[in-house]
């Protein structure tokens, strides 16, 4: 099977999931700039998923550039991917709403991971399905920014409860890693 309806279908649905996400930031009430200040924890939480979900996206895209042909396993963890991705809205809303607060975040920080699992779970099928000599797993190495992930998310849940702030400081290091371009995949791309 080829992969254009899995992409186009990928795109619009995380399309779907930023204009939910933006739908949610509200007008604020007042004319002043004291008027935008409640709203700062939404917009910052709005801010770094808006990264997150870019993030996916991108590096899906990439992921899918080095596809030759997709598999019915390959359907399925792609649709397991985009379901928590959909959640990304809501857990956005509730820890922007909430100021960041300990559960929030901590329920924030799972969706991430099961994201980043869902992720994983769909490179090893691509992977499985294209062979270990192929491009992909030669830009993929070691994966050690999934791996680096996998585990920041997973000390963010309990480091929420300590504190919300510092486990939205680790989520955004891990954004910030996957926001510089890997080579390989860009040089997989090209071959």
């Amino acid at each position: 099977m080829g992969k254009g309806r899995l992409e186009a279908f990928s795109d619009g649905v995380i399309a779907i999931i930023i204009t939910i996400m933006v739908l949610e930031l509200k007008v604020p009430h007042g004319e002043d700039l004291a008027a935008l200040s409640g709203l700062l924890p939404v917009f910052l939480s709005y801010v770094l998923s808006f990264a997150n979900v870019g993030i996916y996206w991108n590096n899906h895209h990439h992921l899918l550039h080095t596809v030759k042909h997709v598999t019915g396993g390959i359907l399925w963890l792609n649709l397991h991917l985009l379901f928590w991705l959909s959640l990304v809205p809501i857990t956005t809303g509730w820890m922007g709403e909430n100021h960041f607060g300990h559960t929030p975040v901590a329920l924030y920080a799972f969706n991430l991971l099961m994201c980043a699992v869902a992720y994983t779970m769909l490179l090893r099928a691509i992977l499985a399905t294209h062979g270990q000599s192929s491009a992909l797993a030669e830009a993929v190495g070691q994966d050690w920014k999934g791996k680096l992930s996998l585990a920041a998310y997973i000390a963010a849940i309990p480091l929420a409860y300590v504190s919300g702030m510092l486990a939205g400081a680790l989520i955004l290091a891990v954004s910030l890693i996957w926001f510089i371009p890997d080579k390989r995949m860009a040089k997989a791309i090209g071959q």
